[in-house]
């Protein structure tokens, strides 16, 4: 197995990754955001290096795809000659109006960067797996509630102070509260869990800490922490972390007491977004505010611009970023959700950069029904892939657009692993060697309740809808219609349509 068929790494500019399509690559700008310009310099080495395929994933990072060994090579030489900086090591993410939104509580951005200079001051980069990941959330109007996070950091007012939530394996609504402590506090017990998750191996997260460790780590707050983080924590053996002792150099690894397989923990199986999966076990499930849309800032606007599926051509973005430089954006920020932010625009000119956006295929209006499809790239980008699952996805969200309302999911994956939705989904169309399965909500990996080709497979999913459409109640939603109708019926409308 050679340095580009690890599908358990993440696909770092520094280390591609084999997909279905030649190697891709993932990429975070240091800063935050690119220049108009920028970006467009890296569709054009996308074009010249790769096939010209832009993502952007569920965690907002900017992938490309299509590439060679020698062209990975190219593409990281011109990044670097834009004058791209990127990030490397454990994610630590803030949002993507973190500094510059009026509403937020905090700028998460300082304490992020503590964060990342506490985690290489004690040497853990190396010892936790590709996966593991830390959310730092200032709140505002696009918060990170919808991310999952080994260690997620959340700014509150208590008071006329500002504190820090910090939870442990899950998104916001299901990770597990730890403390409400002060920045100092809540850098400590973050980089303490990550040395406990280290010292249990590369395949560890936060799920796997023990409640001995993590009852160590919630009374944290009340004792006063070192000021350097050394590295002398037991490779083996559990220590009593009870006060005085420092959560951050003596955490040690012990087995998950509960021996609940991973897969059934907290953080979905974080496996990477080889073929648009969702990196670190991102949960499909909207944030509270859409990244599509426009943004009151301090003195200008933003505006959010969704990627069909996180996926479009090379050309109609650099038309997009090269109509935003002549209308005054500033800067492109990547938002989770897959979506693009513009920053520096006024209200007159997002209306104008809206409507260029729309006209070239871009998801500008939270209502767009692709909104409702979760698809991976599927046949043939991605080498598990067994049906077109993006062909599929705009069949359907063109053909039956009125009944993709915001009570149904349909995920379309191309193969049992779900990469694009891990949960279980109102429809899923999964291929496999029998064709295109309908499992009705249900996950991609259950069994599917029936099977028709896979080329006709958007016909079939078209024909449950149009019954629906007959059948529906006044006022009933979809995904209400669909559950009286019954797994049963779905699957007989699916098949014989």
């Amino acid at each position: 197995m050679n340095a580009f068929s690890r599908r358990s790494a993440c696909p770092a500019l520094s280390a591609p990754m084999q997909t279905g399509d030649g190697l891709l690559v993932r990429l975070n700008p240091v800063t935050g955001g690119l220049a108009p310009k920028s970006l467009i310099g890296l569709c054009e080495s996308a074009l010249r290096h790769g096939n010209g395929i832009m993502e952007v994933t569920a965690r907002g990072s900017l992938q490309i795809r299509g590439l060679t060994a020698d062209s990975a090579r190219l593409l990281a030489a011109e990044v670097d000659a834009l004058g791209i900086s990127v990030r490397t090591g454990v994610p630590v993410e803030t949002g993507p109006l973190a500094g510059i939104d009026p509403q937020e509580i905090a700028d998460p951005r300082p304490l992020a960067e503590r964060i990342r200079a506490a985690i290489e001051e004690a040497g853990l980069t190396a010892r936790l797996g590709p996966k593991v990941s830390v959310v730092v959330d200032g709140g505002g109007q696009l918060a990170m509630d919808a991310l999952t996070a080994d260690v997620r950091l959340s700014a509150v007012r208590t008071g006329s102070a500002i504190q820090w939530r910090v939870s442990i394996a899950g998104d916001a609504r299901s990770a597990k509260p730890l403390a409400t402590v002060n920045a100092d506090a809540a850098r400590d017990i973050a980089v303490a869990a990550l040395r406990m998750v280290a010292e249990k191996g590369r395949e560890a997260h936060t799920r796997d800490l023990t409640e001995r460790q993590l009852n160590s780590l919630a009374s944290w707050h009340s004792v006063t922490p070192p000021s350097v983080l050394p590295d002398i924590s037991p490779a083996r053996g559990e220590i009593d972390l009870s006060p005085p002792a420092s959560p951050i150099t003596n955490a040690a690894s012990i087995s998950n007491k509960r021996g609940v397989p991973a897969a059934e923990l907290l953080i979905s199986p974080l496996a990477g977004e080889m073929s648009g999966r969702t990196e670190g076990g991102a949960k499909e499930r909207q944030p509270k505010t859409s990244p599509i849309g426009t943004f009151a800032l301090t003195d200008s606007h933003a505006l959010g611009i969704g990627l069909p599926f996180g996926s479009m051509p090379a050309h109609p973005l650099i038309d997009l970023a090269s109509q935003a430089f002549d209308l005054g954006s500033t800067e492109i920020r990547l938002a989770p959700g897959r979506a693009l932010l513009f920053l520096g625009l006024s209200s007159t000119t997002c209306s104008s950069l809206q409507a260029s956006a729309a006209a070239l295929g871009f998801v500008t209006d939270t209502t767009d029904p692709r909104i409702r499809i979760a698809a991976c790239p599927g046949m043939p980008a991605c080498a598990s892939g067994r049906i077109a699952t993006r062909a599929i996805a705009e069949t359907i969200a063109t053909e039956s657009a009125d009944l993709l309302d915001a009570s149904l999911t349909l995920h379309i994956s191309g193969c049992a692993k779900g990469c694009a939705h891990p949960g279980p989904a109102a429809l899923t169309l999964v291929g496999d060697e029998n064709g295109a399965g309908l499992v009705v909500d249900g996950t991609a990996n259950a069994l599917p309740a029936g099977y028709r080709p896979g080329y006709d497979a958007a016909r079939g999913v078209g024909g449950v809808l149009a019954a629906m459409r007959a059948q529906r109640h006044p006022g009933e939603t979809v995904a209400a219609c669909l559950t009286r109708l019954g797994s049963a019926g779905i699957a007989e409308l699916y098949r014989r349509n």
